[in-house]
């Protein structure tokens, strides 16, 4: 008995007409009766009520399309697992889209805890705008996306994240002799140089509350922007001015001297970063890890409860 009659059959019921139902299976319509008669002899019982039109299924035939569809469905589930994962080679590298800002010092540590904990992952990092990628991830590009979120951070259609780490935006600048900041908040009537976040770098939209509440941006010029904190890091190391960066990124210039922290103690933004995946667009490998840090979240959820 070929399995497949049973998709005839869910025509048939559909349709409720075999030249309807023959037609959508791209059969002739004595041909597809044929399918349906050799059915019925295999189960022993008339699955059609033929007697009028359009035709039913009988309380057997009813009784056999929920089973045969059942199994075709565990079928073909199956068998798209199997052609998965003879589909992937045996090492399958994982590609993970980050900010600039995160890729420098944050996701190196990460990955090596992720590691340390899960086991060794083949993997690549591409590093871009938050923009570029979120689509990246839409298209199938990364397997998984690690990003700064707030409130202002846009939403994607098939998209959802984990939380995997925190961090803080610090206003920093290059220290004078004794080890001052060289741009001193308190100095009055002096606008400050700012070393902006451009627009492509939402993680500039972070300072925004902050900027708002302590009317900040009135003590600001902007000097020069880019989208990459590295580039930002580098003029003010430099002296250029003053640029709120991730704490991750200029902590070891901050425990050097090379960078100072300026303005008030409470001029701080928190981050929450997060890892992204589209779920529909994943494999054996990734759903494994996905599922490793969701299990990890929640116990240590439970731990902080």
């Amino acid at each position: 008995m070929d399995i497949l009659h049973f998709k005839d059959l869910e025509r048939l019921k559909r349709t409720g007409n075999f030249s309807q139902a023959a037609a959508l299976g791209n059969l002739s319509q004595p041909a597809f009766s044929r399918r349906i008669k050799a059915l019925e002899a295999w189960v022993g019982a008339t699955l059609i009520d033929r007697t009028h039109q359009p035709v039913t299924l009988t309380i057997a035939g009813e009784q056999m399309l929920e089973a045969g569809l059942q199994a075709l469905s565990r079928i073909e589930q199956e068998r798209s697992q199997i052609l998965e994962a003879l589909s992937l080679p045996d090492k399958y590298v994982v590609t993970f889209g980050a900010q600039h800002s995160i890729g420098w010092r944050f996701y190196p540590a990460w990955l090596q805890e992720l590691e340390d904990a899960y086991g060794p992952v083949l993997s690549r990092l591409r590093a871009d705008d938050f923009p570029n990628c979120m689509r990246d991830l839409q298209n199938g590009d990364v397997d998984f996306v690690i990003a700064y979120v707030g409130a202002n951070t846009p939403q994607h259609r098939m998209v959802e994240s984990i939380k995997i780490g925190e961090d803080q935006l610090v206003p920093v600048c290059k220290p004078n002799a004794d080890g001052s900041p060289l741009f001193d908040f308190d100095t009055p009537g002096v606008r400050m140089p700012f070393l902006r976040f451009g627009d492509a770098a939402p993680i500039g939209t972070h300072l925004e509350p902050l900027f708002q509440r302590h009317r900040i941006s009135d003590c600001l010029r902007t000097v020069y922007e880019n989208s990459m904190a590295g580039a930002l890091r580098i003029r003010a190391r430099s002296g250029d001015g003053v640029a709120w960066l991730p704490k991750s990124l200029v902590l070891p210039d901050l425990e050097s001297g090379i960078l100072v922290r300026t303005g008030k103690p409470d001029w701080l933004v928190d981050l929450s970063i997060r890892m992204f995946r589209n779920k529909e667009r994943s494999n054996r490998v990734t759903r494994s890890i996905w599922t490793f840090l969701e299990v990890r979240q929640s116990v240590s959820l439970v731990k902080e409860g």
